[in-house]
Protein backbone atom coordinates (compact mmCIF):
# COMPACT_ATOMS: atom_id res chain seq x y z
CA UNK A 1 0.00 0.00 0.00
CA UNK A 2 2.48 2.47 0.76
CA UNK A 3 4.71 1.92 -2.27
CA UNK A 4 1.21 2.34 -4.30
CA UNK A 5 0.78 5.55 -2.19
CA UNK A 6 3.60 6.84 -3.36
CA UNK A 7 3.42 6.39 -6.90
CA UNK A 8 0.07 8.09 -6.63
CA UNK A 9 1.20 10.79 -5.40
CA UNK A 10 3.70 11.33 -7.51
CA UNK A 11 1.49 10.93 -10.60
CA UNK A 12 -0.79 13.34 -9.21
CA UNK A 13 2.02 15.81 -8.64
CA UNK A 14 2.69 15.41 -12.25
CA UNK A 15 -0.86 16.52 -12.81
CA UNK A 16 -0.42 19.55 -10.41
CA UNK A 17 2.85 20.47 -12.17
CA UNK A 18 1.00 20.83 -15.65
CA UNK A 19 -1.50 22.80 -14.12
CA UNK A 20 0.67 25.02 -12.29
CA UNK A 21 3.10 25.42 -15.37
CA UNK A 22 -0.62 26.68 -17.08
CA UNK A 23 -1.23 28.95 -14.51
CA UNK A 24 2.28 30.76 -14.29
CA UNK A 25 2.25 30.80 -18.56
CA UNK A 26 -1.23 32.53 -18.91
CA UNK A 27 -0.46 34.88 -16.17
CA UNK A 28 -1.95 33.42 -13.00
CA UNK A 29 -1.00 36.12 -10.84
CA UNK A 30 -2.97 38.83 -13.04
CA UNK A 31 -5.87 36.72 -14.06
CA UNK A 32 -7.01 34.20 -11.94
CA UNK A 33 -10.17 33.60 -9.61
CA UNK A 34 -7.50 32.00 -7.70
CA UNK A 35 -5.12 33.26 -5.45
CA UNK A 36 -1.82 33.04 -5.09
CA UNK A 37 -2.18 31.33 -1.44
CA UNK A 38 -4.43 29.25 -2.84
CA UNK A 39 -2.80 27.73 -5.23
CA UNK A 40 1.09 27.96 -3.51
CA UNK A 41 -0.53 26.37 0.19
CA UNK A 42 -2.01 23.56 -2.02
CA UNK A 43 1.13 23.14 -3.45
CA UNK A 44 3.44 23.92 -0.30
CA UNK A 45 1.60 21.14 2.03
CA UNK A 46 1.20 18.40 -0.30
CA UNK A 47 5.26 18.83 -1.53
CA UNK A 48 5.70 18.76 2.23
CA UNK A 49 3.18 15.93 2.55
CA UNK A 50 5.24 14.00 0.18
CA UNK A 51 8.47 14.66 1.92
CA UNK A 52 6.88 13.24 4.81
CA UNK A 53 5.61 10.24 3.60
CA UNK A 54 9.18 9.36 1.75
CA UNK A 55 10.99 9.62 4.80
CA UNK A 56 8.07 7.04 6.20
CA UNK A 57 9.26 4.75 3.70
CA UNK A 58 12.70 5.58 3.95
CA UNK A 59 12.47 5.14 8.03
CA UNK A 60 9.64 3.14 8.62
CA UNK A 61 8.07 5.15 11.36
CA UNK A 62 4.62 4.73 11.76
CA UNK A 63 3.84 8.17 13.47
CA UNK A 64 4.95 9.61 9.77
CA UNK A 65 2.65 8.04 8.14
CA UNK A 66 -0.02 9.57 10.15
CA UNK A 67 1.86 13.15 9.84
CA UNK A 68 1.47 12.70 6.01
CA UNK A 69 -2.12 11.97 6.35
CA UNK A 70 -3.08 14.69 8.39
CA UNK A 71 -1.43 16.91 5.71
CA UNK A 72 -3.64 15.61 3.15
CA UNK A 73 -6.56 17.12 5.08
CA UNK A 74 -6.24 20.47 3.56
CA UNK A 75 -4.57 19.70 0.86
CA UNK A 76 -7.77 18.00 -0.06
CA UNK A 77 -9.95 20.94 1.40
CA UNK A 78 -7.57 23.51 -1.26
CA UNK A 79 -7.82 21.42 -3.87
CA UNK A 80 -11.79 21.05 -3.61
CA UNK A 81 -11.54 24.90 -3.23
CA UNK A 82 -10.05 25.02 -6.28
CA UNK A 83 -12.16 22.38 -8.52
CA UNK A 84 -15.05 24.70 -6.98
CA UNK A 85 -13.70 27.90 -8.28
CA UNK A 86 -12.30 26.00 -11.54
CA UNK A 87 -15.95 24.63 -12.46
CA UNK A 88 -17.11 28.69 -13.86
CA UNK A 89 -14.07 29.37 -15.73
CA UNK A 90 -14.63 25.89 -17.41
CA UNK A 91 -18.24 26.63 -18.44
CA UNK A 92 -16.85 30.18 -20.04
CA UNK A 93 -15.19 28.38 -22.18
CA UNK A 94 -17.81 27.81 -24.14
CA UNK A 95 -19.13 31.13 -23.88
CA UNK A 96 -18.99 34.19 -25.42
CA UNK A 97 -15.46 35.49 -25.37
CA UNK A 98 -14.82 38.35 -23.06
CA UNK A 99 -15.20 41.69 -23.98
CA UNK A 100 -11.82 43.91 -25.44
CA UNK A 101 -8.99 43.99 -22.98
CA UNK A 102 -10.50 41.65 -20.79
CA UNK A 103 -8.33 38.74 -20.24
CA UNK A 104 -9.53 35.01 -19.76
CA UNK A 105 -8.72 33.27 -15.98
CA UNK A 106 -5.52 31.28 -16.39
CA UNK A 107 -7.32 28.39 -15.20
CA UNK A 108 -9.69 28.71 -18.30
CA UNK A 109 -6.69 26.94 -20.05
CA UNK A 110 -6.45 23.94 -17.51
CA UNK A 111 -6.59 20.38 -20.12
CA UNK A 112 -10.02 18.97 -18.24
CA UNK A 113 -8.06 15.31 -18.68
CA UNK A 114 -5.29 16.73 -16.11
CA UNK A 115 -7.99 18.11 -14.15
CA UNK A 116 -10.13 15.07 -13.74
CA UNK A 117 -7.21 12.37 -13.55
CA UNK A 118 -5.34 14.50 -11.00
CA UNK A 119 -8.25 14.90 -8.58
CA UNK A 120 -8.70 10.61 -8.96
CA UNK A 121 -5.35 10.46 -8.57
CA UNK A 122 -5.40 12.62 -5.20
CA UNK A 123 -8.81 10.78 -3.85
CA UNK A 124 -6.68 7.43 -4.75
CA UNK A 125 -3.52 8.59 -3.25
CA UNK A 126 -5.81 9.65 0.08
CA UNK A 127 -7.21 6.28 0.68
CA UNK A 128 -4.12 4.59 0.37
CA UNK A 129 -2.43 6.81 2.39
CA UNK A 130 -5.29 5.97 5.24
CA UNK A 131 -4.63 2.36 4.60
CA UNK A 132 -0.97 2.33 4.77
CA UNK A 133 -1.29 4.29 8.10
CA UNK A 134 -3.95 1.82 9.28
CA UNK A 135 -1.64 -0.49 8.54
CA UNK A 136 1.54 0.80 10.73
CA UNK A 137 -0.82 0.95 13.46
CA UNK A 138 -1.88 -2.53 13.67
CA UNK A 139 -5.59 -2.32 13.15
Amino acid sequence: MAIAALITWLLTAVGGFVMLGVWIARGGRRTSRFSPGLIFGHFALAAAGLVVWIVFLVADAAALAWVALVLLVPVALLGFAMFARWIPAYRARTAVAAGPGTAAPAERHFPVAVVAVHGLLAVVTVVLVLLAALGTSGA
